[in-house]
């Protein structure tokens, strides 16, 4: 049996591009990202015309992300699962500061440049390479399916992550990051079964 997985990118935030956020705490939703989360959690409903019953809805750790998958969670009269898996990026000294400070470091330029080699804040306190991110988002993917077969779940996360498990259904190189857009408060669709993985849509709005 199939299992659909909604990815879900938390709503806007006051420092999105600007910070580089990665996990630093007391990151918390903007007024903007409160309405898209409320719009969305409206779209995914069984009471919208184009929502749906959902099996279960996880979340990343990190306030954003769970400030958005609390009113998904609402309207669908589920609990809310932090799920670990989910979380962002570990990006070692680089989390919190602004990307003007990291303009000309030969580090970030490979990040951005080659993800497939480029690792955060390379040396004795070395973040998490996109390849490692992509490993923990392909097993809980893989976990997910074989406990919810047939189910449809709503995993709400991070760019990076959605474009690691985008990347892997598609079987794209993960230096080719770059060429589709995960937006804020956006869902791309995931569907998976014995067979693999298989994309269904890539950055929807809620709107």
């Amino acid at each position: 049996m199939e299992t659909i997985f909604i990815l879900v990118r938390h709503g806007s935030h006051d420092r999105l591009g600007s910070v580089l956020c990665g996990r630093m705490a007391g990151v918390t939703l903007s007024a903007q990202g409160r309405a898209e989360a409320d719009l969305l959690a409206d779209r995914l409903s069984p009471q919208h015309r184009s929502g749906q019953r959902l099996t279960a809805v996880l979340s990343s750790p990190l306030e954003r992300a769970v400030e958005t998958a609390t009113p998904i969670a609402e309207r669908q009269g589920l609990p809310l699962t932090i799920e670990p898996a989910l979380n962002e990026l570990d990006l070692g000294a680089w989390s919190g500061k602004r990307f003007e400070e990291l303009h000309g470091d030969p580090a970030w330029d490979l990040w951005n440049r080659a993800r497939s080699h480029g690792r955060p804040t390379p040396g004795e306190s070395p973040g998490e390479s996109m390849a490692e991110a992509q490993t923990r988002i392909a097993a809980l993917l893989d976990r997910l399916r074989r406990a919810h077969p047939g189910g449809t779940l709503a995993l709400v996360s991070h760019g990076d992550i959605i474009k690691a498990a985008l990347a892997l259904a598609m079987g794209l190189p993960l230096d080719f990051y770059g060429r589709f857009e995960i937006s804020p408060a956006s869902r791309s669709v995931v569907i998976a079964g014995d067979w693999g993985l298989k994309v269904h849509s890539i950055n929807e709005g809620a709107a």
